[in-house]
């Protein structure tokens, strides 16, 4: 059992993860804006606070991830609505998938779902991402797959959804984009940033023209063991805190 998996003992407790919990995902909107993972207004990331009540925090629908503060971010039910009046609404897609998703993996604690250029050109490929690369086989035999539906706002997809992605780390919506989950925030966000960059480089290679190389299986799965194990050259936890950094120094307005 992780720090985040202990459920706040009082109300002062609750108030203070709640907040801890807005200002990081807050952070994580201000990066995937840096990265230029964004959309417009539209796709979302979200977190789901502690307590027996399946809330999540969500984006407002109309604001840019530029804009978006620890104290604009909305607390959404499963059913889709608001739990505290204001001027803002909720994106119908957005709370099709990530609700199905919070809803049924407790691990999933945050949801982290883009509509990239590279993201998009790997989802309309047959062959779903390849381990071409290093950052690809963190990866390997770890990636879901969801066909296409058309725009995600019939609740009867939910359970299709979640039957993809079953334990997987990360899906790939074929002909949509890319998804990731998280313990945290920041789990979400370092899983998006690596797929994200497995893809623009299958996208660059593909166009190459060149034949490709791809390592044998034993040691893809090998170096996904390792990636798994933290055996690999990357520490989540200090990369995740240097972002937390970069947001501070750029976008300090996030914790607002």
């Amino acid at each position: 059992m992780t720090a985040t998996d202990i459920e706040p003992a009082t109300a002062a407790d609750y108030a203070a993860e709640e907040l801890r919990l807005r200002r990081e995902l807050a952070a994580v909107y201000r990066l995937v804006a840096h990265f230029k993972m964004t959309d417009l207004i539209f796709n979302h990331i979200s977190v789901r606070l502690p307590g027996p009540g399946h809330r999540f925090l969500l984006n407002p629908f109309g604001l840019l991830y530029e804009e978006i503060t620890a104290s604009s971010l909305v607390i959404v039910g499963l059913d889709g609505q608001l739990v505290a009046d204001g001027p803002w609404r909720v994106n119908r897609a957005g709370f099709i998938i990530h609700s199905a998703i919070h809803s049924s993996r407790e691990d999933a604690r945050c949801v982290l779902h883009t509509h990239t250029k590279a993201g998009c050109a790997v989802a309309a490929q047959e062959q779903g991402l390849l381990p071409l690369n290093q950052m690809s086989l963190e990866f390997y035999g770890r990636v879901a797959y969801h066909d296409y539906e058309g725009i995600a706002v019939s609740p009867d997809e939910k359970k299709r959804l979640v039957a993809d992605l079953g334990d997987k780390p990360v899906m790939i919506l074929r002909n949509h984009g890319l998804l990731t989950v998280g313990r945290t925030a920041g789990q979400a966000f370092l899983r998006m940033f690596y797929l994200e960059r497995a893809c623009q480089i299958q996208v660059d290679a593909l166009a190459g023209g060149a034949p490709l190389v791809l390592p044998p299986p034993q040691v893809c799965e090998h170096a996904a063991r390792q990636f798994a194990g933290d055996d690999g050259e990357r520490q989540p936890s200090l990369a995740w805190d240097a972002m937390l950094r970069l947001a501070e120094r750029l976008y300090p307005d996030y914790k607002d």
